[in-house]
C-alpha cells in the first residue's frame, strides 16, 4: 500500500500513515498476502478496537482509539498564533477566537485570518478564513454552502429637490417584493409559480446526495429561506463613476441567500463523511473534519460547485422577476459568494482558502458586504492583501444569539428606530433587528488595509423570515 491509498481511506497524513505502511510491511514479512493486508488496513480504519489483538496493528489501533493528537499530527497551541491574523480583534468573542486557532493546527491547514465580523460558529468561526492544502473541510465551507449578495442598480436615480422614487413608489416595490419572493425553512413555488434556470440543466447525478436533493431544488429556486436572509430595496450612492453608472444616487435592490434547503443537506452528507473518516479526532477538532481532494473530496468538490450555481440562479430569480414586475432594466449587477472554497496561489503554492462568512478581496474584486436592517451595507473594492488570504468581512457580524436577542427586545422600540432610519419593514423576526449586530461603520474601519469602498447602500424597504413581527 501507498501513503496515497491510506489518505484515501480517510487516514491522516502524518506520523500514522508511515507507522501503518511499516506495519503493512511487517505483515506481509510474516506471510500474509496483500489482499489480507489491505482488508486489515481498512478494518483498522472502520473498527480500530477489532485489530487490538493483531501483533503487527494493534499498537496503531490503540493510539486511534485513544484518539492521541500525534497521531493527526495536530500542532501545539503555541504555534497557532504565528499561522494567522486578525483583524478588529477587540469586536472578536474569545470563542471565535479559539475556534481560529483549532484551524490553524491541524496538520492540513496551511494558515488563516480571521475578520473582524468572526463570531462563533460550527467548526471554523464565521468570518473565518482557513488555506489548507490537498483537502476541503465541509464545515468550514458552511451548512448554507454558497451564501452570497447580490446588487441591483436601478435606472431610478434619486436627485436632491426632486420626490423620492421610493416614497413615490413605495407600494409598488412592497407589492413587487411580496409577489416574487418566499421566505422561510420550508419556502417553495408550487407549481405554475415555479422557476426556470438553467442551472436545472446542469449535471445533478454527479453524487447520490445531489440527485436526492434535485427535487428540492426545483420547488426552491428563487427563495431566500430564514434567518439573516434578506430582500431590500434602498439607495445606493456612488461618490464617483462605478463600472458605467455615473456619480449620483439610485433606487438599488439588495439581496442575500444561498443555496437552500439543497445546500444544508449536502453540506450534512459531506460533513457526516468527513468526519466518519476521522473517528479518533480529538473532540474539539471533530467539525474541522476534512475530505482529501484525491478522494471523496473531489466529489464534495463536484457538488460545492453545483451549489454555487444554485445559489446565484436563486439570486437571478428573485432580482429578474421584480424587475420585469416594476417593468426596469439594471443599470449594473454584482454578486458575490461568501461561504464557499477557491483553489487560488498563496505563498507560491495553490491552496483551498475556505472563506466561511468572508468576502473574496484579491485586487480589483467587488464585493458587497452589509449591516442590517437599519444599517449601510457597502459595495467594496479588494486591495489584494496576502495576510488576509485576500479576504474581507461578509457582514456586521452578530454581537448576541438569537435565544438572546428575543429575550433582550422588543417590536415597538425596534419599530421606532426603524422609522428614525426611513425603513419599512414588511417582515422580520426579532434575532435579526439591528442591535444583535455589530456596528458596520467599526467594522469597516477595521479593515481599511483589505478593501476601499464603491458605493455606499441604505436600505428603506426589508423584508425577511416573518418571525413572530407583531407591535406591542
Amino acid at each position: 500500500m501507498k501513503a496515497r491509498e491510506l489518505n484515501k481511506i480517510g487516514f491522516p497524513k502524518g506520523p500514522i500513515v508511515a507507522d501503518i505502511l511499516k506495519a503493512c510491511g511487517d505483515a506481509r514479512s510474516a506471510g500474509m498476502n496483500a489482499a489480507a493486508v489491505r482488508d486489515a488496513v481498512n478494518t483498522l480504519h472502520a473498527n480500530p478496537e477489532s485489530m487490538l489483538e493483531s501483533p503487527h496493528f494493534g499498537a496503531i489501533a490503540a493510539e486511534l482509539i485513544n484518539g492521541a493528537p500525534n497521531c493527526y499530527d495536530i500542532r501545539d497551541e503555541s504555534e497557532a498564533g504565528a499561522l494567522y491574523q486578525v483583524w478588529g480583534a477587540d469586536q472578536i468573542d474569545a470563542g471565535a477566537i479559539k475556534q481560529m486557532e483549532n484551524a490553524v493546527r491541524l496538520p492540513i491547514s496551511v494558515g488563516g485570518a480571521l475578520m473582524p465580523d468572526a463570531h462563533l460558529g460550527y467548526g471554523l468561526p464565521i468570518g473565518g478564513v482557513l488555506a489548507t492544502e490537498g483537502a476541503v473541510i465541509p464545515y468550514a465551507v458552511g451548512v448554507d454552502i454558497a451564501c452570497r449578495m447580490m446588487l441591483s442598480v436601478l435606472p431610478m436615480p434619486i436627485e436632491g429637490g426632486g420626490p423620492d422614487p421610493i416614497d413615490k413608489n413605495e407600494n409598488e416595490l412592497i407589492r413587487a417584493v411580496e409577489k416574487h419572493t418566499r421566505f422561510g425553512a420550508g419556502a417553495k413555488f408550487k407549481g405554475r409559480e415555479r422557476r426556470e434556470a438553467p442551472v436545472m440543466d446542469l449535471d445533478w447525478n454527479i453524487s447520490p446526495i445531489i440527485r436526492r436533493v434535485r427535487p428540492k431544488a426545483e420547488e426552491q429556486l428563487g427563495t431566500s429561506g430564514g434567518g439573516n436572509h434578506f430582500v431590500d430595496i434602498g439607495e445606493i450612492e456612488f461618490p464617483a463613476e462605478f463600472r458605467g453608472v455615473p456619480a449620483g444616487r439610485y433606487v438599488a435592490i439588495l439581496t442575500h441567500s444561498g443555496s437552500r434547503g439543497p445546500g444544508a443537506m449536502t453540506c450534512e452528507y459531506y460533513s457526516k463523511l468527513a468526519m466518519s473518516q476521522h473517528p479518533n479526532i480529538p473532540r474539539e477538532f471533530r467539525h474541522l473534519s476534512w475530505l482529501p481532494l484525491d478522494g471523496d473530496g473531489a466529489e464534495y468538490w463536484e457538488a460545492m460547485q453545483l451549489m454555487g450555481e444554485f445559489a446565484s440562479a436563486n439570486h437571478h430569480c428573485i432580482h429578474s422577476t421584480i424587475l420585469r414586475e416594476l417593468k426596469l432594466t439594471p443599470l449594473l449587477q454584482i454578486e458575490n459568494h461568501h461561504n464557499y472554497a477557491w483553489k487560488e496561489m498563496h505563498g507560491g503554492r495553490e491552496v483551498i482558502v475556505h472563506r466561511k462568512g468572508a468576502t473574496p478581496a484579491a485586487k480589483g474584486d467587488i464585493g458587497i458586504i452589509p449591516g442590517s436592517m437599519a444599517s449601510p451595507a457597502y459595495v467594496v473594492e479588494g486591495k489584494g492583501n496576502h495576510a488576509s488570504y485576500d479576504s474581507a468581512a461578509h457582514g456586521a457580524g452578530r454581537v448576541m444569539s438569537r435565544t438572546q436577542a428575543k429575550q433582550t427586545f422588543c417590536w415597538n422600540p425596534v419599530r421606532k428606530d426603524l422609522v428614525k432610519h426611513r425603513v419599512k419593514l414588511i417582515s422580520a423576526g426579532l434575532d435579526e433587528v439591528p442591535g444583535v449586530y455589530k456596528n458596520i461603520d467599526q467594522v469597516m474601519a477595521a479593515q481599511s488595509d483589505l478593501v476601499d469602498t464603491r458605493a455606499r447602500f441604505l436600505p428603506r424597504i426589508v423584508k425577511m423570515a416573518d418571525d413572530g413581527f407583531v407591535e406591542d
